[in-house]
């Protein structure tokens, strides 16, 4: 594995897979860690392709919608009851709730499923800071209508990468993602919603105009809705930012460079 910063789509499908495109999620490897960003329908076997479970040194989930964090169940089972060889719990960041919540759908009798075993939970909160291995992650709340939360991503050489998780635009997101080498945006909706409709995800445009304002070096689409395709979301969130904009294909890896001299 490289020390340098870099990121493999898992998946960037909304709000189910599609054929041959998982759910969110996203294996960012550097500086000797190896990190699974969302754990979306599907993406447990495409993680697969890439490591081992027992080789991760921890998991990060973004808010727990379904298409966020559903693998987390079948990985639970394959931490503690197939072929792996589990050292110690795997450690997962996440919104408030998430052990219960996991809990609550796999235990089928009067013991709790022990998803303490499998996980070493960590609830996050805005501005929570932590240290896997070589990644530092900064998380902030973010405008999802319910706990949910971005992340920045970086190394001791100034690699950085943003990820917006789901969320409409807001003024934490571009602070997370300010002068940031690569900001993972999700652009969810086709249209914004009608007045009086609260908002809860990115137009195209919008992930451009967020790019922009935190003076982003590259862009990088994912979670687009159904009626988006990569490249018409590519082309709208170029007429507002004037960097370089990628759309998340599935496995696709991209780098993430570190600041010169760093």
């Amino acid at each position: 594995m490289t020390d340098d910063l870099r990121c493999t789509v898992l998946g960037s499908a909304s709000p189910y897979p599609q054929a041959g495109n998982p759910c969110s999620g996203y294996l960012v490897e550097g500086a000797g860690t190896r990190l699974w960003l969302d754990a979306g329908s599907g993406t447990l076997g495409a993680l697969r392709a890439h490591i081992r479970l027992d080789q991760l040194d921890g998991i990060w989930i973004s808010h727990l919608h379904a298409d966020h964090c559903s693998d987390l169940l079948t990985a639970y089972y394959g931490l503690l009851y197939a072929d792996v060889e589990l050292a110690a719990p795997v450690p997962l960041f996440g919104p408030p709730g998430i052990a219960d919540r996991l809990a609550g759908f796999l235990t089928n009798g009067p013991r709790r499923s022990p998803v303490e075993d499998a996980f070493q939970v960590v609830e996050v909160r805005d501005h929570h800071r932590a240290l896997v291995g070589g990644l530092a992650l900064t998380s902030r709340a973010v405008a999802h209508g319910m706990p949910a939360f971005g992340v920045r991503v970086e190394t001791e050489d100034g690699a950085s990468l943003a990820y917006s998780g789901d969320t409409a635009p807001c003024e934490a997101l571009t602070a997370l993602a300010d002068d940031c080498a690569v900001l993972l945006c999700e652009a969810d909706y086709a249209h914004t919603p009608q007045a009086g409709t609260e908002a809860v995800h990115h137009t195209p445009e919008q992930a451009g105009t967020s790019a922009a304002v935190a003076g982003a070096q590259r862009l990088v689409v994912t979670h687009l809705g159904p009626s988006l395709s990569p490249a018409e979301a590519v082309t709208r969130a170029g007429t507002r930012y004037d960097g370089p904009v990628e759309y998340a294909a599935p496995g696709r890896t991209f780098g993430v460079p570190g600041k010169p001299g760093g």
